[in-house]
């Protein structure tokens, strides 16, 4: 650049900006900064003049000198210094060349031949083996992963539930008996036989065998009595209780029937009543038309408290201990009514994302009609409270339609892939798990 800087100003001369003109802004800038070094050139006010009358081009000699010399020679054909100052304005650059020696090897061919790995009873049979040049074994590598069973996602948070409620001290309740007996799924629960929810399009009586053949003889007597005549400050339905409804079998419409049969059997235990928490997690069925977020089967959570003395205040605090367990700490609770609880309230629980909040949840102190008659002490009460495990799971997993998480359906694969996914609980207060519910 120098070298062209001094011949265009030996011409004529000229100010920067027509040098740059001349030979470009990039060459000027470099070209004129060395030639007034090498004072080839002088500055007479803002107009460059050459100083002398010839050059001598050195970076113009020393690039002819590397290139006329062989490449195995040419890093030493000049100083280092020069070398490097050469290298530094980019006119030279140092590349590696490496060179290989290729001669025929003693298992050279013109064709590829794939050896074979595995010995064949068609090679046995032909003796092809004998002449055979079978692949080496590699035993030092790792095969590949060998595939295993997912769990389903309902079957994840179903475990992240049942962690949750046994570090609380809850025992799970045997819900593995689907069928149950009207008995115990309505009548005990002080549910009147003229409930709507007994009738065929809600629930799923059984034809074969269709009435229970044993309930406890006392009990029985004194449900029926609460029913028809009261007790308990209640003076009850007022109306012929019919043995016959009692003792039809049905596909259960909720695990409070389980609940019913640990409450009788904790009033008579041997050694009396002692305080108790049971939990259980398991499916119910109901007689309902399906759609994308109804199925004639689901999920119930359900959790329950037996003490001496209970308050509503006992329940909303056990209710706030769950759900801030699972990282919900904002709740609501609405008045509502239930067959079998009084007073009931409907949770609900607050989502900062959606800015709103939302029912999670159905809770309630079982009535004095529904506890007397399993023969509790007077002062016991019992607290529980309910959700679904479908809602929170198809929220938790983007499902859209119920039937792409739960029946025939279900893709295996994103059962596969949902295995890399983990809930984690209490990552964050508020964060993970609030998203779980209501994202």
């Amino acid at each position: 650049p120098e070298a062209r800087c001094f011949e265009a100003i030996k011409a004529k001369s000229m100010t920067k900006q027509e040098l740059e003109g001349a030979v470009g802004k990039d060459a000027a800038k470099v070209g004129m900064g060395n030639c007034m070094k090498n004072k080839w050139i002088k500055k007479d006010g803002d107009v460059l003049a050459a100083a002398v009358d010839t050059i001598v081009d050195d970076v113009k000699i020393q690039l002819s000198t590397v290139s006329s010399t062989p490449a195995e020679t040419n890093e030493t054909c000049l100083p280092a210094k020069v070398l490097t100052a050469l290298k530094k304005r980019k006119l030279l650059s140092l590349q590696k060349r490496v060179s290989f020696d290729v001669s025929k090897g003693s298992s050279f061919s013109t064709t590829r031949k794939k050896k074979p790995a595995d010995l064949t009873k068609e090679m046995i049979d032909s003796g092809e083996w004998q002449d055979a040049d079978f692949k080496e074994y590699n035993f030092g590598t790792v095969g590949s992963a060998v595939g295993g069973g997912y769990l389903h996602p309902l079957l994840k948070v179903r475990a992240e539930f049942r962690k949750v409620l046994t570090c609380m001290g809850f025992e799970e309740m045997p819900t593995n008996k689907w069928v149950e007996s009207s008995f115990w799924n309505f009548d005990a629960l002080f549910q009147p036989q003229s409930h709507p929810a007994r009738d065929a399009h809600d629930t799923f009586f059984i034809k074969d065998p269709a009435a229970t053949v044993s309930l406890p003889k006392d009990y029985y007597e004194r449900v029926v009595k609460m029913h028809e005549e009261g007790g308990s400050g209640s003076i009850g339905y007022r109306y012929n209780f019919k043995p016959g409804d009692a003792r039809k079998n049905l596909l259960r419409t909720h695990t409070t029937a389980v609940s019913s049969q640990m409450l009788y059997k904790l009033a008579n235990r041997e050694g009396g009543f002692k305080p108790q928490r049971y939990f259980s997690v398991d499916r119910v069925f109901r007689n309902e038309s399906m759609d994308a977020t109804h199925l004639c089967e689901f999920h119930q959570v359900e959790g329950l408290v037996a003490d001496y003395d209970l308050s509503l205040g006992d329940l909303i605090g056990t209710i706030e201990t769950f759900f801030r367990k699972i990282g919900i700490t904002q709740l609501r609770f609405k008045p509502a009514f239930n067959p079998y609880t009084e007073p009931s309230m409907e949770i609900f629980g607050y989502h900062p994302g959606l800015k709103k909040w939302t029912e999670i949840g159905n809770s309630g102190m079982f009535r004095p009609e529904m506890l007397a008659p399993m023969g509790l002490p007077e002062n016991v009460r019992v607290i529980a409270w309910g959700l679904s495990l479908e809602r929170p799971t198809m929220i938790k997993y983007g499902v859209k339609n119920i039937r792409d998480l739960f029946g025939h359906k279900v893709d295996m694969a994103a059962d596969e892939d949902g295995a890399r996914l983990q809930i984690r609980l209490k990552q964050r207060p508020g964060g993970l798990v609030w998203r779980l519910f209501l994202a």
